[in-house]
């Protein structure tokens, strides 16, 4: 039986990073840096505004097209029944 191991209390100390924080590192370790250090906002703030709403969008397109895949899924699942059904009657008779 495993033993329960208490988790260490996180430590105010430390600061705390998100992924997002992450990911500009990862893409650009001086613009991390000037914004989360220095507290300096980039000066391309209309182009990043820009970038959110085509994210947005392109997310609104994303689960558009995963509710027409289902929505074909269903059709196709439905005209295979009826197919069923109709030749089943047919070989019946």
């Amino acid at each position: 039986m495993p033993t329960s191991h208490p988790l260490p209390e996180p430590d105010d100390a430390l600061p705390l990073i998100r992924a997002s924080e992450l990911a500009q590192f990862s893409f650009c370790q001086r613009a991390w840096w000037l914004n989360t250090i220095k507290q300096i906002p980039p000066n391309n703030q209309a182009v990043l505004k820009h970038g959110t709403q085509i994210h947005h969008l392109h997310t609104r397109q994303v689960h558009s097209a995963l509710r027409w895949r289902q929505a074909s899924f269903f059709l196709l699942a439905g005209g295979g029944l009826l197919l069923s059904v109709t030749l089943f009657l047919y070989f019946l008779r």
